[in-house]
């Protein structure tokens, strides 16, 4: 879990009252409706979110695992790009109708 810090904040009686119903209706916290509030507010404010560390650090791992794999076997191509260009060409060709 995140470390947590404690902020005081005044907010208005009707905020309260609204801030209680939100709240109930998605059952979860009012604290948590506030730092969701404040996380929209601060992504439109143009800051970015802090990283989940444990997060990037298992994209890390998976990358590295993935790396350590063998590559896929290159197969030899059996067409060029003139033979898919003509073939584009016949195929749309407008004044052959």
């Amino acid at each position: 879990m995140k470390k947590m810090v404690r902020k005081q904040i005044y907010i208005q009686k009707s905020q309260e009252e609204r801030l209680k119903r939100v709240a109930e209706t998605r059952g979860v916290s009012e604290a948590e409706i506030i730092r969701r509030a404040l996380d929209n507010e601060l992504k439109r404010a143009g800051y970015r979110l802090a990283y989940d560390n444990d997060a990037m650090k298992r994209l890390y791992k998976m990358m590295r695992d993935q790396d350590k794999k063998s590559s896929v076997p290159r197969k030899k191509r059996d067409w060029t790009r003139e033979d898919l260009y003509e073939d584009r060409m016949k195929r749309y060709d407008r004044r052959s109708s």
